[in-house]
């Protein structure tokens, strides 16, 4: 495994890290999820990122990475970098969703108790909540962070505008922000549009999830939608009719090109966003060792021509 610094901090977190959003819920078999956090460990990786509604249900997946985190790997707290967030629906009623104060504070309190821990390395605010003023979503996080209960604070999903606002609100409280964590592939470039390099301008280290478009930027889908993929499934967050002609031929051109640099597509999509200095990691979720096996082959081959980058900008 490879680590990069995280934007002008002191921290480094692995270039590939793991990512709880599916497959660690109540609704997946928890034999998998050691095995998965397991190997995850042993190859290096020691960033675990979570979110207060991670399932499903909401909080199931806090709750099964606390019992790991009490069995395989126990006395090793001090190795990994934790991340959950805040900002998401988490409950009915007007206090389980949103970038408030109450919400947010409450929210990591329920974080720490289903996951056994005292603090988290990285809390985030999982999104920007325009009902909210930006202060008092940033000011509770900067307490937060003064309380001990988290070591660095994170932003993700925000439009360039107010991330560069809660960049300085933070800076000015002495508790400058670590990181933005943004949806970002191949196939999903809107943060190329201000977000990664307001980052970069403000030390803020750039974190990068669904970098393979929920699976879409693989294989599986070139020929149909298999029963046990994230689109035949009723929980799933991509949906079928995502899954169009259009977007199948887009990743059968980039399928050609991984297969000519000696890549599968999902190496070569995150390779892909390793390039990219700002990106400090890129998070990958996994349904199996294997998966994830082939996911971190992408640190490998990192390097591309300026044909095969011009030819990608086609696709």
């Amino acid at each position: 495994m490879k680590y990069a610094y995280c934007g002008k901090s002191g921290l480094q977190l692995p270039r590939i890290s793991l990512g709880l959003w599916h497959n660690f819920g109540d609704v997946d078999r928890f034999d998998v999820a050691v095995d998965i956090v397991k190997y995850a460990f042993e190859s290096g990786i020691t960033h675990f990122d979570l979110a207060n509604n991670y399932g499903p249900p909401a909080g199931s997946a806090e709750v099964n990475f606390g019992r790991i985190l009490k069995t395989t790997l126990a006395g090793h707290r001090d190795e990994l970098v934790i991340s959950t967030k805040a900002g998401h629906l988490m409950f009915p009623g007007p206090y389980g969703d949103g970038g408030s104060r109450k919400s947010l504070i409450g929210s990591l309190d329920q974080s720490l108790k289903r996951m056994g821990l005292e603090y988290v390395d990285i809390f985030y605010s999982h999104r920007y909540d325009p009902s909210t003023p930006i202060e008092e979503t940033m000011q509770a996080l900067i307490d937060v962070v003064k309380q001990g209960k988290a070591l660095y604070a994170g932003i993700s999903k925000y439009p360039v505008e107010q991330a560069e606002k809660a960049y300085q609100i933070l800076a000015q409280q002495h508790v400058p922000c670590l990181v933005n964590q943004d949806r970002y592939s191949l196939l999903t470039r809107n943060v190329e549009q201000g977000v990664l390099d307001a980052a970069e301008r403000n030390g803020v280290g750039f974190v990068a999830f669904s970098p393979l478009a929920q699976g879409l930027l693989t294989s599986k889908y070139l020929q149909d939608i298999p029963q046990n993929s994230r689109a035949a499934k009723p929980h799933g967050f991509l949906q079928r009719e995502q899954v169009t002609e259009e977007v199948v031929k887009r990743v059968a051109r980039l399928n050609e090109l991984a297969a000519r640099r000696g890549q599968s597509l999902a190496e070569m999509a995150i390779a892909w966003l390793l390039k990219d200095t700002r990106v400090t990691s890129v998070i990958v979720g996994a349904s199996s060792v294997e998966q994830l096996r082939q996911n971190t082959g992408a640190l490998n081959n990192t390097g591309f021509t300026d044909e095969e980058l011009d030819e990608i900008l086609k696709v």
